[in-house]
């Protein structure tokens, strides 16, 4: 049997380990306190600082927009960067020390349930749209002064642009951001400065032949009535085979159109062009991404990829995916089909064009 003095010595070192443990426990807290979930008045205890690497536009130097920068924004990339932000977020509808980020862009500020917010960021912004999460992530505290993220922020935005798209991508909704006019001028300027030079080229080819017509009727001024009558007589004769030839010709001139060019296309140059097409489409095994996969894309009916939501303009073209289709939906994806999501600005070397749609059958053989 336990006497009173033993009972009291146990129970005495019991209640002190106790005490320690949930002092230890209460300084630890105060240490590491991350701000309660975003809601808490106090700040955090670190922060995390991120290098500047140092390849920011410099000051006064025009680089792409954003818009266009997540146009072509690599998804598996997104993910990559997206490790800095997992101590804190999920993407897969759980809440940690920040809310879930699975469809957040579009998503309004406040909108997971059961999360306390700072009232710093709904002062703030309404909506997460790109560009405002953009702003949010490259500076947190700047973007929001009082906010609870002690994160230090991303600096290159091509970081933000691509763990941006990555988180768009998970609601499998992919926003589309309008490319600003003078983008879209610059492009279309580009096939008219070609069009200029081989409209040049061709009168300056054109003329030559002039030239030499020119040299010939003065010789055959010089020649007698006799031979002017046998010239004639030939000429004669030969209509019918002229007009047999121009019939032909106009025959094989049909023949050669975008189709032979796709006959002829340089796979190898159609692999490099189509990498433009890559951050969104896989084109050798069934799996959709941003867009959907182009296996099988020659003669497929449009719109058809089970499991992948399509935009109503591609849902109401109806028809099948053949060449000169192919060819038009690449060179301007807009005025093809007004009022679709994809944001690409388009293809516009028609040999570009063949080259790609040529990689694409090769694949599919």
């Amino acid at each position: 049997m336990l006497d009173t003095m033993t009972f009291t010595k146990i129970l005495g070192g019991f209640c002190g380990a106790l005490l320690v443990f949930l002092l230890g426990k209460w300084v630890a807290e105060e240490m590491y306190a991350m701000g309660g979930g975003h809601g808490d008045d106090h700040g955090p205890a670190y922060i995390i600082e991120v290098a500047d690497s140092g390849e920011e536009t410099e000051a006064g130097e025009e680089g792409p927009s954003f818009a266009e920068l997540y146009a072509s924004a690599d998804i598996a990339a997104g993910e990559k960067v997206f490790g800095k932000c997992k101590a804190c977020h999920a993407v897969d509808g759980t809440d940690k020390t920040g809310p879930h980020l699975d469809g957040v862009v579009g998503r309004d500020v406040d909108a997971v349930a059961g999360f306390g917010y700072s009232g710093a960021l709904s002062a703030v912004v309404a909506t997460w749209t790109p560009e405002e999460l953009d702003a949010f992530i490259a500076n947190p505290k700047g973007y929001a002064p009082g906010t609870s993220m002690g994160f230090a922020g991303l600096k290159k935005i091509q970081d933000r642009v691509d763990v941006i798209a990555y988180l768009d991508n998970t609601d499998g909704d992919m926003t589309v951001l309008e490319v600003p006019a003078a983008a879209e001028e610059e492009a279309a300027a580009e096939p008219a400065a070609e069009e200029a030079t081989e409209e040049a080229a061709t009168e300056e080819a054109a003329a030559e032949p002039a030239a030499e017509e020119a040299t010939e009727e003065t010789a055959e001024a010089t020649e007698t009535a006799a031979a002017e009558e046998a010239s004639e007589e030939e000429v004669a004769s030969e209509e019918p085979a002229e007009e047999a030839s121009s019939e032909s010709d106009a025959a094989a001139s049909e023949a050669s159109g975008f189709a032979a060019l796709v006959a002829a296309a340089d796979i190898a140059a159609g692999e490099k062009a189509y990498k433009k097409c890559a951050a969104c489409h896989v084109a050798d095994k069934e799996q959709n991404r941003v867009g959907p996969h182009l296996v099988n894309i020659v003669g497929r009916p449009v719109a058809s990829v089970e499991g992948f939501g399509y935009s109503g303009a591609l849902d109401e073209l109806g028809g099948e995916w053949d060449l000169d289709r192919l060819s038009a939906w690449l060179e301007n994806p807009r005025e093809f089909a007004p009022g679709n999501r994809m944001s690409f600005r388009g293809v516009s070397d028609e040999q570009d064009r063949a080259d790609i749609i040529g990689y694409l059958q090769s694949l599919s053989q």
